[in-house]
Order: C-alpha cells, then structure tokens, then sequence
C-alpha cells in the first residue's frame, strides 16, 4: 500500500509535468530557428499551407502573410502555436516526421471526423492545441 506521503509526490510529480507539458521536448520537425524560435514558413510548409490557407488558419489578411522580418507579431505567434502542435504530436511518435505528417493529414473522428490539417487551415488550431495537450497527458476528450 502507498502511503499519503507517497500519493502526494505522485500527484507533485503529475502536476509538474502537466505544468510543462506545453513546451515540446525537442525540435523534431527542425521548425524551429538556431535562437529557438519557431519559423513560420517552416511550419507552412510542413502542413503543405499556402498562404491563403495561412491567412485563414490565423485570421489575418492575405496580404498580411509573409514570412520575413516583417511578419506581423500576430502571424508570428499563430504559427509558433502551430509548431507547437507539429513537435507535440512528432514527440509521441519519436520524432518519425512521415507519421507526423500522416496524423495530421487523415480524418479524426475524435476531431468530428476531419484531419487536425483541416482544423488548422478552419482557424480551430487553439481547440486542437487543448485536444493535443488532453490527449498527451492522457485525458480521454
């Protein structure tokens, strides 16, 4: 039998890892730039997005996509949340970048039966980021 002291470190211990479970392990995908910044266009071009498909995922204007310096914060952000995503679900399947890709291309039915790509290029990339985080730290959705 497990005592209180032991069940409080388990549950210290869960804590803390659900607490730094939003930061990927690695850079699988290499998404990411030496200073370890997210790189957007890398991230498109992961998920196959155009820029059209870009400006609709993270709500911004066309013309507002681009993926130089002058890449407004907002846009910035976005696609750093979508790497996010990318290396969480490359980390469950240790880095393999075909299966990776494999995931997020095939319908989910836990998703409503469309791929987490869809979801993405819908705008819905906060509501797959909460699904990717719930089914990591092995919460049924």
């Amino acid at each position: 039998m497990s005592s209180a002291a032991d069940t409080g470190k388990r549950t210290a211990e869960l804590a803390e890892m659900d607490l730094f479970a939003s930061v990927p392990e690695k850079n699988y995908l290499d998404l990411q730039d030496a200073d370890g910044s997210y790189n957007a266009k890398k991230v498109a071009e992961f998920l196959n997005l155009n820029r059209r498909e870009v400006a609709r995922a993270v709500s911004v204007p066309l013309t507002s996509v681009r993926f130089d310096k002058r890449m407004t914060p907002e846009l910035n952000k976005s696609m750093t949340e979508i790497g996010v995503i990318c290396e969480q679900v490359a980390g469950y399947f240790k880095g393999d970048a075909q299966r990776t890709f494999l995931w997020f291309s095939l319908p989910n039915t836990l998703l409503g039966s469309i791929s987490p790509i869809e979801m993405i290029k819908l705008g819905r990339y906060k509501k797959l980021y909460h699904f990717v985080q719930n089914a990591l730290a092995g919460n049924n959705p």
